[in-house]
């Protein structure tokens, strides 16, 4: 994807990504047939497509991260879930949370309730996690002005 399509795409996640140094971004599914785990993303300074072997690479860490996951939740105590999986459930349960709140908040789909809280997150130069906790306990709520832009 050109760099123009990017920022239009992305248009404050991009310059900052490039502040940092990255120049080029992959993402690979982390999954089980059809049950999806999360994703795997891969960052790199330098731009372009990645090469055969890094290809085959991040496939294998992606892999990895998998069974890594899947043996944590086989050793876990039954009914359970594995060290650290029920902390990353329930931020994500909160982000999610937050979410819908967000989508009642503004009227808005979900999909753009999540583009809301990335911005607010990236303005204010926040965790998503913690601006979804603001969220959920009520401290931060968005309310749309009279232009429908969100105002916090």
């Amino acid at each position: 994807m050109s760099t123009d399509r990017l920022t239009r795409r992305w248009p404050a996640y991009t310059p900052a990504a490039h502040d940092e140094g990255l120049c080029a971004v992959f993402a690979f599914p982390l999954q089980v047939g059809a049950a999806r785990l999360g994703v795997f993303d891969a960052f790199r300074t330098r731009a372009g497509p990645l090469s055969g072997a890094e290809l085959r690479q991040a496939f294998t860490f992606a892999d990895l991260a998998v069974r890594i996951l899947l043996d944590g939740q086989d050793h876990a105590i039954a009914g359970a879930a594995a060290d650290g999986l029920d902390e990353a459930i329930e931020r994500s349960a909160e982000l999610f949370q937050a979410q819908g709140m967000v989508m009642v908040q503004l009227g808005v789909s979900l999909a753009e309730a999540l583009v809301r809280i990335r911005a607010h997150t990236y303005a204010e130069n926040r965790r998503i996690t913690d601006v979804a906790r603001d969220i959920v306990a009520r401290r931060l709520r968005f309310a749309p002005d009279q232009h429908g832009q969100e105002q916090t």
